[in-house]
């Protein structure tokens, strides 16, 4: 299976990127899977449900959030009709919403895609990430469930993500992190046949602070006071991810390359595809 998870999309500039790209490399590489975080594609906070149409309209199969969800406060309602919309998994139990859900990829197989999100240096009232991915792999175990799964694990701290990575190994096609919006250069497969990368990096103009105009940001560093609220930067996005192939036998990852292209980072193309 070919599958590509896009890093968080910020801001307007973010989705166009999504619809320069996102189609050709549909076609082009031909794509079973697509998973986007979307957590910032609403002014760089949260998402609304035209938006989330958007984002399948322009080839996703799951848009994954984070600790922006309910941003938007339509979201609190509209996620509950939107079966390929996921709120991270632990977050307090009553959220509306669903932690994970099975898609029909493009080429018809099953994948189960599962948000978590992180403690370590992030907000506190989340559960344990690591018992709630146990629950969902215990209930649909790769391979005799489904033929991929993927995490989008939405933290702070790069050792809890490779700690989750590790947790993964052998059981999921993919863990990859989000919310830095910097993309680490970490990928591989680890030994147990998961793809691994600490982030995705930002869909989003990196002539920016994470996304964001640069001058608020400033202002705060260098005086301790916020003049405004943060606005996404609105140069030209770079769209940022990882590829990444399976072994239809297994479900495990054979291949892992980071995905790069428009804006200012240098191209980065997986040449297992062209």
């Amino acid at each position: 299976m070919r599958i590509l998870f896009v890093g968080d999309v910020v801001g307007r500039t973010g989705r166009t990127a999504i619809a320069d790209h996102l189609p050709g490399m549909i076609r082009d590489w031909s794509l079973d899977l697509v998973v986007v975080n979307g957590e910032n594609s609403a002014g760089g906070f949260g998402i609304t449900e035209a938006i989330y149409q958007e984002l399948l309209d322009a080839g996703a199969d799951a848009v994954t959030l984070g600790n922006h969800a309910w941003n938007q406060k339509e979201a609190l309602v509209f996620i509950e009709r939107a079966p390929r919309l996921i709120r991270p998994l632990n977050f307090p139990r009553h959220s509306p919403g669903r932690g994970a859900t099975l898609v029909d990829t493009k080429s018809g197989k099953r994948a189960l895609v599962i948000n978590a999100i992180g403690r370590v240096f992030m907000e506190p009232s989340s559960n344990d990430p690591f018992s709630a991915i146990e629950r969902e792999l215990e209930a649909c175990p790769l391979r005799e469930g489904c033929d991929a799964i993927v995490l989008d694990f939405h933290a702070e701290a790069t050792s809890e993500k490779q700690g989750v990575g590790f947790f993964c190994d052998g059981r999921v096609s993919l863990v990859v992190g989000t919310h830095t919006h910097v993309p680490t250069a970490d990928h591989q497969v680890l030994p147990g046949g998961t793809a691994y990368m600490s982030d995705a990096g930002m869909t989003g103009d990196y002539d920016s602070v994470i996304g964001m105009q640069k001058e608020e940001p400033l202002q705060r560093f260098l005086t301790g006071i916020p003049s405004g609220r943060f606005e996404p930067a609105g140069g030209v996005a770079t769209l940022s991810g990882i590829a990444v192939e399976t072994d239809d036998a297994t479900g495990l990852a054979v291949k892992v390359a980071p995905v790069r292209a428009g804006g200012r980072l240098e191209p980065a193309v997986p040449g297992f595809w062209t």
